[in-house]
């Protein structure tokens, strides 16, 4: 099997429909794809609606969470899976961040607009598509104008990588795992030694996190060297988690294609078997 538990639609900052989602993971040989659009569920309907015969979805999210523990605090993405999207208390945060991303936008254009850059925020929105709104968002629209050539100069520092890049309301990381737990799901920490798109996630954190309920860490992931994938899967056997790999895959605003990492499938197996919330998909 070809499981891949990490890919973005165009519910939040990636730039296939869910529907196309589904179609490119059948294109691609997968057997298995997550729907993990950054803090929503409003994906899921279209994706189970386009399902081609022979995949299977696993309906989840991708959370932004912040660890308070120390200075300065320290961003971290959890991947939650097969949760209850009814589970109330997981819905407000969830609206909470959305509604924070949305704030952001704002007063980022209101800085660029300040500083002569004339991108406005309906064609923000534009290119959001009605989904969640992301930094992606404002960089398609950057690369629209001719102001920078490419999305990766869009985020480079004298842009949204430093410049003109503002937090946002995240969900304290403790509380995250909380509420997936709640709902029914499990949580898998995204990304961990990602040093290019933000802190390393230090192996202490993680370990509180484990204690915390976290029930795995994403080993597998483009942004991961060999060594970094071997370091996370060491660490995820010393703590009792599992270890995943997928692509985190974007459309055409990121050039990593779907199955670029994969799952286990006896890990795959236990994420079914262990979660209560909502169960896969398959036509």
């Amino acid at each position: 099997m070809r499981i891949d538990l990490h890919a973005h639609s165009t519910a939040s900052d990636g730039t296939d429909s869910p529907g196309a989602l589904m179609r490119e993971a059948a294109a691609a040989g997968l057997d298995v794809v997550a729907i993990t659009d950054h803090d929503t569920t409003a994906g899921w309907q279209a994706a189970v609606d386009s399902l081609p015969a022979g995949l299977t979805l696993v309906r989840g999210a991708e959370l932004s969470g912040r660890w308070h523990g120390g200075e300065p605090s320290i961003g971290v993405h959890l991947l939650a899976y097969l949760f209850d999207p009814e589970y109330e208390p997981l819905v407000a945060e969830l609206a909470r961040v959305r509604l924070s991303r949305d704030v952001r936008a704002e007063n980022v254009v209101a800085m660029l607009n300040a500083d002569g850059v004339g991108v406005t925020l309906e064609e923000v929105r534009g290119y959001a598509a009605g989904g969640t709104v992301g930094r992606p968002h404002v960089a398609r629209a950057l690369v629209g104008r001719g102001l920078v050539a490419s999305m990766d100069e869009a985020f480079a520092p004298e842009w949204l990588g430093r410049r003109y890049r503002l937090p946002k309301a995240d969900i304290d990381v403790t509380t995250a795992i909380r509420l997936v737990n709640e709902a029914g799901g499990v949580s898998v920490l995204a990304h961990p030694r990602a040093g290019s798109r933000g802190h390393v996630v230090p192996d202490t954190l993680i370990a509180g996190m484990a204690a915390a309920g976290l029930w795995g860490v994403e080993a597998g992931h483009v942004d991961h060297s060999p060594e970094d994938r071997e370091h996370v899967r060491a660490l995820a056997r010393d703590l009792g988690l599992r270890y995943t790999g997928s692509s985190d895959y974007h459309g055409t605003n990121k050039t990593v294609r779907l199955g670029a990492h994969t799952t286990d499938p006896a890990v795959y197996v236990a994420l079914t078997t262990t979660t209560t919330g909502t169960p896969p998909i398959t036509t």
